[in-house]
């Protein structure tokens, strides 16, 4: 397991290529985002995607959401109406996930029955190097402990996590909440978490 301290404002890109070859080979690494630390693997790795389901104890028949570098990646990824780009263009980068229909290049095996998924684009500076580096989003789920609670330091997740993934990323701790959520589909707004993210102008 490869433990990498990462500058949060600066990111050393030596480093992040680092990460980013882990994820290429088909690793499962824990990353910062601006919300928690994240669980992931590249959009496209189907057996990282299995392993981080076994790993958080979930049913498939949840889905698992995951992170672009910009509006223009998500539309590759989803269905974005103007309002939902709207909408969008002016809340992120920041601690929302929004729920849109998903494309036909999001792998089926993270949308159970549904055709919609979650995506986001994190305001944070490592997160967001390693998605432009990789050139594919990177699922995210966060990083829990078995009751539930929100990990925040990269210490205690190393100390939990070591044993079963290949990289950790040591971005600082950070101020644990989950994103606000919300579905854009069909551009009609509905709040399914309220978060980090402000949801008032949604209200």
């Amino acid at each position: 397991m490869i433990f990498l301290r990462i500058n949060n404002q600066n990111p050393q890109m030596r480093l992040v290529r680092k990460a980013v070859d882990v994820l290429r080979d088909g690793g499962v690494i824990i990353y910062p985002t601006d919300t928690v630390y994240g669980l992931g693997c590249a959009l496209f790795n189907k057996k990282g995607i299995e392993k981080i389901y076994e790993i958080k104890k979930r049913s498939k028949k949840q889905p698992l959401s995951f992170v672009c570098a910009d509006l223009k990646d998500i539309s590759r990824y989803a269905v974005v109406s103007d309002y939902a780009y709207k909408t969008m263009k002016r809340l992120l980068p920041g601690p929302y996930t929004f729920v849109l229909e998903a494309s036909r290049l999001v792998p089926k095996i993270i949308l159970p029955k549904r055709q919609t998924t979650g995506i986001r684009v994190p305001a944070n500076e490592i997160c967001l190097s390693l998605v432009r580096e990789l050139g594919q989003p990177i699922i995210s789920t966060s990083v829990k402990t078995q009751d539930g609670n929100l990990l925040n330091n990269p210490e205690e997740i190393r100390e939990k996590f070591s044993h079963c993934v290949d990289l950790i990323i040591d971005g600082g701790v950070i101020v644990s909440e989950p994103s606000s959520v919300i579905s854009l589909v069909d551009d009609r707004v509905e709040i399914i978490r309220a978060g980090k993210g402000d949801v008032s102008a949604f209200v």
